[in-house]
């Protein structure tokens, strides 16, 4: 009984020492400059559209207060090596003309879109079938290497098949 007790009183404690409404707190992560190598290779083409948010995810919150660098501070590196090729030939720009209208904005801020050679020899395709804001590097493996060795974080997405709404789950 006495040790009932003490773990009752111990626990009463515990919960007393707790606020009873914590809550989150904003914070500013005093962010520097930004080098970011991001590896695009995915098992279908569509999944690009999500993958640019993961640009947008970098660039909107480095642009905005409190922080206030100008796009040409934020260096981007993307280097596209799986089915999403497609997206960037000139040919199917009607098919996917909502990401290439976000990656021709984001490449107007700076960001550089890289495609592998293996890869656009793979699907058959020449330089002059991509679109003017790509460049076409000799493979994406060594592309990736180079930049992290040039001190730049690798950001490999993880796009899923959205299975909720937010509403559904909030």
């Amino acid at each position: 009984m006495k040790r009932l007790l003490c773990c009752w009183l111990l626990s009463l404690s515990v919960l007393l020492a707790l606020p009873a409404w914590a809550e989150g707190r904003l914070v500013a992560t005093p962010y520097g400059t930004q080098k970011v190598v991001f590896d695009f290779y995915f098992d279908e083409p569509a999944k690009i559209n999500a993958a640019l948010y993961w640009v947008r995810g970098l660039m909107n919150p480095l642009m905005a207060a409190p922080y206030d660098q100008p796009p040409e501070a934020i260096d981007i590196k993307v280097v596209i090596h799986g089915t999403e090729i497609v997206t960037v030939a000139r040919r199917n720009e009607e098919k996917y003309r909502e990401a290439v209208e976000r990656m021709r904005y984001y490449a107007s801020l700076g960001v550089e879109f890289k495609v592998c050679g293996l890869a656009a020899e793979d699907y058959g395709y020449l330089p002059a079938d991509f679109q003017d804001f790509i460049d076409i590097v000799p493979s994406a493996l060594p592309e990736l290497a180079h930049w992290q060795l040039q001190g730049y974080a690798l950001i490999v997405p993880g796009v899923m098949a959205k299975k909720y709404a937010i509403e559904d789950i909030r």
